[in-house]
């Protein structure tokens, strides 16, 4: 028992000194989410939902902007295999261009082919710089029919920000591996639905709290995969503490300002 209890005491003072070192270093911006409902299968209008919500985040000064899972072609593994898109496909050069002018990081949900396997990804779009990728590694067992584990890039945005795709919230080696690499944001891209919202949000609250890191969530509202999404798109300060929440049926914008802690609603 002795050396039990110095291992955990070990532990415990390397995550206080982990906390301590990433917040001194910590760079001010403002980080958001968007909460879509997204219409199924069809990727010509959810590219001009997703340019209406950018819209309106730039107009208050926002840095990163993350959609919720698959957003762009709505959560339907059982579709997945039509929807599939290369991922250099011409259609999303918009949120380059975007990235590009307003100099902010869009990550927008897509199921990506890579031969003849499908993965969930985020193409990552940043000013100035080729368009990134990244593909959830975690999937459900109810995913694995339909995707493969992502094994392409990176789930970071510079030091600071970590990405997370709906179930890697519930690995917790993810949200560890967040921290120790340095994070300070940790911000979860998800479809929830009206039966698991309530355990992902404790969840992520926990990630604030037990990582100092500050955590937001992006779901979708409506219908996919003939469920109900949630919404309630959501941002945790880095004490687990609940500082903003969406309904849970309409689209919108929340964004939180890291330097004021000043949290914005735009529906």
């Amino acid at each position: 028992m002795a050396a039990i209890s110095s291992s955990l005491t070990g532990q415990e003072d390397r995550i206080d000194f982990l906390k301590i070192f990433f917040l001194s270093i910590f760079v001010a911006m403002k980080v958001g989410v968007a909460q879509t409902r997204p219409v199924t299968a069809d990727i010509a209008r959810n590219i001009q939902q997703h340019k209406t919500l950018i819209a309106r985040a730039v107009s208050s000064g926002i840095d990163i902007f993350i959609f919720p899972e698959l957003s762009l072609t709505g959560y339907e593994p059982t579709l997945a295999q039509t929807l599939a898109i290369d991922p250099e496909d011409k259609r999303l050069d918009v949120f380059q261009q975007i990235s590009d002018t307003h100099r902010l990081i869009i990550g927008a949900g897509i199921p990506t082919r890579h031969g003849d396997a499908i993965c969930i990804s985020m193409a990552l779009f940043q000013p100035g710089k080729p368009r990134q990728l990244y593909s959830k590694k975690y999937l459900h067992a109810d995913e694995e029919p339909f995707f493969v584990s992502g094994q392409h890039g990176p789930n970071r945005v510079g030091k600071e920000i970590a990405l997370a795709i709906c179930y890697e919230i519930s690995i917790p080696q993810h949200a560890e591996e967040a921290f120790s690499d340095g994070a300070s944001i940790y911000i979860a891209s998800v479809a929830k639905f009206m039966h698991g919202i309530d355990k992902a949000l404790a969840r992520l609250a926990e990630i604030g709290s037990s990582y100092s890191m500050t955590v937001l969530m992006s779901n979708s509202v409506g219908q996919a995969d003939g469920y109900e999404c949630a919404g309630k798109s959501s941002i945790w300060n880095n004490k687990g503490g609940l500082l903003g929440q969406l309904d849970g049926y309409r689209e919108g914008v929340l964004i939180f300002d890291t330097d004021t802690e000043e949290v914005i609603e735009i529906y």
